[in-house]
């Protein structure tokens, strides 16, 4: 069985229900079947070569969705490239993978001037490509493709985001899609009354929650905007009742003009992930939007779902700091820098093993060795384990910060500031220092009109952390740098701060 076998079995199972609610109207499991099938089939008579690669770069839509099924139909590999990136990251990406074929909208053309592939573009014919329709129509009557390819065999190549170093291609294979896919259903429990608001990028977390939704008979309900108000009327009036997002576009909906609970009525899950959420926001968002919020801990090197923390787990505020508890088809462990397990309490590496893991970074034996040793994936973050399970991140190994001989874990810090009713968001990292080693430093970015001072913050957190773990600056941006896909970029932060200094 092969992922895409998901979505061909709901095909079979309810033709008639709605897989897709679009701006445009509805598509049906057995129309969305039909288009994907036939663009399979399109992209084999263009490349017949199996586990060759499919660039996608496009705005959330129909086709999008169409386009990713229809790779994962096909045998080939789906190497997500994000519109909102730059030209010259695109360009990495493409000349790294080789894809032979590449699928875009008019608005991505830009930043794929001039690279090799045959060009699909998804809305509308174009003078360098060929048009949607076209290719659709011109394989509708080819038999469906079949698949022949063992379980190790690639799905996916998907770039890590780089806000703390230098992206690498992670090679997702079919068993980690399977153990993705069982993961979200039995944790989420989606069914044929799911419907899936898409407010984050297919190319990003979003495409981990394609395939489980559609397995259970569920809706997919895509957006003609990105923004906050775009995702509030889908709740509104498209009936929403599930959506994975970041924090920060959570807390764009919680400030939006006149928004209620009851602008969300069928809302039963609000997942969050990408970044993590201080207890004083989970806080506020619970009380905004009631006891649905549920996160995810996991990478692109194990998709999604290494642990979660349900909407149940919430009810313990206790917990609030936690990432939840091992998801299925996942063992989750903390590691010495020795390579000993070490035992409940104690804070090390978390490390992961599998059926969820990669197969290993594109063209990378090296970093790959060094990542996956002895089947253990090493994540980079350091956390804790709970006696029930529960993992608490503390950071990554290299964002702990060493001042004056003492460890002070960014995380406590950021928790600490965001109690403070004018921090909207915040990053905390260190930076060299001649008689400490390093110290800690925090950028803040304060909620729409309301003022706080440096002095202020710095006191506020002396206060509940004491002045080891005080910041000795708190540098206030009016925004704080980010990624295409919201998260705080701490490398370019670290080096605005940097600069400052001099």
């Amino acid at each position: 069985m092969y992922p895409i076998d998901f979505f061909w079995r709901a095909a079979q199972r309810w033709p008639e229900r709605t897989a897709l609610d679009t701006p445009q109207g509805q598509i049906c499991y057995a129309d969305l079947a039909a288009q994907v099938r036939s663009l399979a089939c399109a992209f084999m008579a263009a490349d017949p070569l199996p586990q060759s690669r499919v660039g996608i770069c496009a705005r959330n839509s129909a086709e999008h969705v169409i386009a990713v099924l229809a790779v994962l139909a096909c045998g080939k590999i789906w190497v997500p490239l994000n519109p909102k990136s730059t030209v010259s990251e695109i360009r990495r990406i493409v000349d790294a993978t080789e894809p032979s074929l590449l699928v875009l909208d008019q608005a991505s053309a830009p930043l794929l001037a001039g690279a090799p592939g045959l060009r699909l573009y998804c809305d509308g014919p174009a003078s360098d490509g060929v048009g949607w329709t076209e290719w659709v129509r011109r394989h509708e009557a080819a038999p469906p493709p079949r698949l022949a390819l063992p379980d190790q065999a690639i799905q996916a190549i998907k770039f890590t985001g780089g806000t703390t170093g230098l992206p690498k291609g992670v090679m997702q294979p079919y068993r980690a899609w399977m153990a993705n896919i069982t993961n979200q259903i039995q944790a989420w429990g989606f069914d044929e009354h799911s419907r899936y608001v898409v407010a984050a990028p297919i190319t990003h977390g979003t495409s981990t929650y394609l395939l489980p939704v559609l397995a259970q008979g569920g809706c997919h309900v895509l957006l003609d905007d990105s923004g906050a108000e775009a995702v509030r009327q889908a709740f509104l009036h498209r009936g929403g009742t599930v959506s994975f997002m970041p924090p920060t576009l959570i807390y764009m909906l919680m400030a939006l003009p006149g928004a209620s609970r009851a602008d969300f009525p069928k809302l039963r899950q609000l997942i969050y992930g990408g970044a993590p959420m201080p207890p004083e926001k989970i806080r506020r968002v619970r009380e905004f939007f009631g006891p649905v919020l549920g996160t995810t801990y996991g990478q692109t090197e194990a998709p999604q779902i290494l642990t979660v923390m349900r909407p149940v787990d919430f009810e313990d505020e206790s917990r609030w700091a936690s990432v939840g508890r091992t998801a299925w088809f996942s063992e989750v462990a903390i590691m010495s820098p020795e390579g000993r397990l070490l035992p409940v309490g104690e804070i090390g590496e978390v490390v992961a093993r599998g059926d969820l893991l990669m197969g290993g970074y594109w063209r990378l034996p090296d970093k790959t060795a060094q990542t996956l040793v002895d089947g253990w994936l090493h994540t980079g973050d350091r956390g804790m384990l709970d006696a029930q399970g529960y993992l608490y991140l503390k950071d990554r190994l290299k964002d702990l910060v060493i001042t004056g001989g003492f460890n002070v874990y960014p995380v406590d810090v950021e928790n600490a500031l965001s109690q403070h009713p004018a921090v909207h968001e915040c990053v905390v990292f260190g930076l060299p220092d001649d008689k400490w080693g390093e110290t800690v430093q925090a950028a803040v970015q304060l909620r729409a009109g309301v003022s706080a001072t440096e002095a202020e913050l710095m006191a506020f957190v002396r206060e509940r952390l004491g002045p080891v773990q005080t910041p000795k600056r708190i540098h206030l941006h009016g925004s704080l740098p980010r990624s295409p896909v919201g998260k705080v970029l701490k490398t370019e932060v670290r080096q605005l701060a940097m600069g400052q200094r001099h």
